[in-house]
């Protein structure tokens, strides 16, 4: 079995946040960078575990420079076999989409796996225009996949209940919580991601079609308000005015 994992980075939520250049561009200085909790975490655990089961490679792929490569490289120490990066600024959700599409066009991954969103923008675009650009199947936000030979079983969360679906392969699926559990490092697998082959490749042609025209930060959470016990009238007379919580 042949599988590609999507990864991207993004920032570590202890990070604080600031913009520049009149709020148009993120302030990447003293950030801490990790892979994207959705793609370690869901997508590349899941891949794994496939593989150990079937046997087959687990690629990774990302779109980015070369601070990219240390998260490649921790992937590497939690077992992907080998990663690509695509030598291009992730400009916006369909260049990247294009970037991955045309990398594996030719390679004949059975499975392309991916975060169901990242955890800075919370766009969850790309891996339906993966789908679309490889003309492929796309299931979104699964939190299980059982596979049966070339037939995988999905289900995902859905409005009152859980969505079964039966895919074959090759598809694309967008990974969520309950796909698989977080794995941490050991030090044979830290050891070995010193060797596994990174490739870099250049960016193919390709147009970004979103821009920026500001980042706004949210609003500071207001005050804790502290209600002694022996009091709960206040506190349902803050719940219902205040808060319009009842």
């Amino acid at each position: 079995m042949k599988i590609l994992v999507c990864i991207s980075k993004a920032p570590d939520t202890t990070s604080k946040i600031s913009f520049k250049e009149n709020d148009t561009k993120f302030m990447e200085d003293g950030v801490q960078w990790i892979i994207n909790t959705y793609d370690e975490w869901y997508a590349l655990v899941r891949a794994l575990e496939l593989k150990e089961k079937f046997g087959g490679t687990v690629t990774t792929v990302s779109v980015g420079g070369t601070d990219y490569e240390p998260i490649i490289r921790k992937a590497f120490a939690i077992g992907a076999d080998d990663g690509v990066r695509i030598d291009s600024a992730p400009t916006d959700a369909f260049f990247v989409a294009k970037q991955i599409a045309d990398f594996a066009k030719t390679q004949n991954f059975d499975i392309i796996f991916l975060g169901r969103e990242t955890v800075d923008y919370n766009g969850g675009q790309v891996g339906g225009m993966i789908a679309e650009l490889l003309d492929l199947p796309f299931v979104s936000m699964a939190g299980k996949l059982d596979l049966n030979g070339n037939v995988a079983l999905c289900e995902r969360d859905i409005q009152g209940g859980i969505e079964v679906l039966e895919v074959k392969t090759p598809f694309v699926i967008s990974a969520a919580k309950g796909m698989a559990e977080q794995r941490i490092p050991n030090m044979r697998g830290i050891m070995a991601a010193r060797t596994k082959p990174l490739k870099v490749i250049p960016a193919s042609e390709g147009q970004k079609h979103t821009s920026v025209i500001s980042y706004i930060l949210p609003p500071p959470k207001a005050a804790c308000k502290m209600v002694p016990a022996e009091n709960p009238e206040q506190l349902i007379e803050l719940l219902h005015n205040e808060a319009k919580a009842i």
